[in-house]
């Protein structure tokens, strides 16, 4: 059994087939999905789908590109919902809009203490601010030392391995990348118990389908190539990865 922990079903790219996609990927063997939902226009259709399939689930906070819309009330709307496992996904990214810096980091500290308020695991975005992200989340610890969560996409700057005891790492297609040497070989240092599998679907497409649209179902070749570095079998990969889902998300 695969959990896909980060895939944006919601988004409109699967207008057209969300239901055959899930299928798609129960027929392999992904038996769990987390849709967290960024963006405030597709938190209905991320709870919708949360409410059709007894086994996709949904977290909810505002994407730091999006920090102009952050509104607490958005959150506090849904965090409670019973298919709500998380908040996020949350953090800082300055690729395309670093002159928010100030109100990313602001609001980003808000998103984590909301999450703390209602023990819920937070679901981390960092992009090009993996010092000022650091520093945000080790003094959040250093004050409420429960706080858990997941480092999505891990960008393999290894400052961040200093998390580990609160944080899982989200692993996805990258890893199967060609260029993706700096990872590779950071990713032997991440302890075992603290993997999950995630697609970022439709985003982040693994090799060798690069270049079209990402699913769930591609999880399976993020496991074959963590057994592989991991010099396991898939089956042993689904049971790690499975159990860190479950004990991080409660689901």
């Amino acid at each position: 059994m695969l959990i896909d922990t980060h895939t944006h079903l919601d988004n409109q790219k699967y207008i057209n087939d969300v239901d055959e996609v899930i299928q798609n990927a129960k027929a392999v063997g992904v038996e769990k999905f987390i849709i967290p939902a960024a963006d405030p226009r597709d938190i209905t259709r991320a709870v919708s789908l949360a409410q059709k399939y007894e086994d996709v689930y949904f977290a909810v906070g505002v994407h730091p590109i999006d920090i102009q819309k952050y509104n607490q009330k958005y959150l506090l709307d849904y965090i409670t919902h019973e298919k709500c496992v998380a908040v996020g996904e949350i953090g800082l990214d300055y690729h395309y809009t670093k002159q928010t810096r100030q109100e990313q980091i602001k609001y980003f500290r808000e998103q984590l203490l909301i999450a703390h308020e209602y023990d819920k695991p937070v679901i981390i975005h960092i992009r090009e601010a993996t010092q000022d992200s650091l520093d945000v989340l080790s003094d959040f610890i250093q004050q409420y030392p429960n706080t858990k969560g997941v480092l999505h996409c891990f960008n393999a700057d290894e400052r961040l391995l200093c998390l580990k005891d609160n944080f899982y790492y989200g692993i996805g297609g990258v890893i199967t990348f060609k260029n993706a040497k700096k990872l590779i070989n950071v990713f032997p240092k991440i302890p075992k118990d603290r993997v999950v599998i995630e697609t970022d679907s439709p985003y982040l497409t693994p090799h060798p389908y690069r270049g079209s649209r990402n699913e769930p179902k591609y999880t399976t070749l993020v496991r074959d190539k963590i057994a592989s570095l991991w010099n396991i079998s898939t089956q042993e990969v689904e049971d790690i990865t499975t159990k860190n889902a479950t004990e991080l998300f409660g689901i």
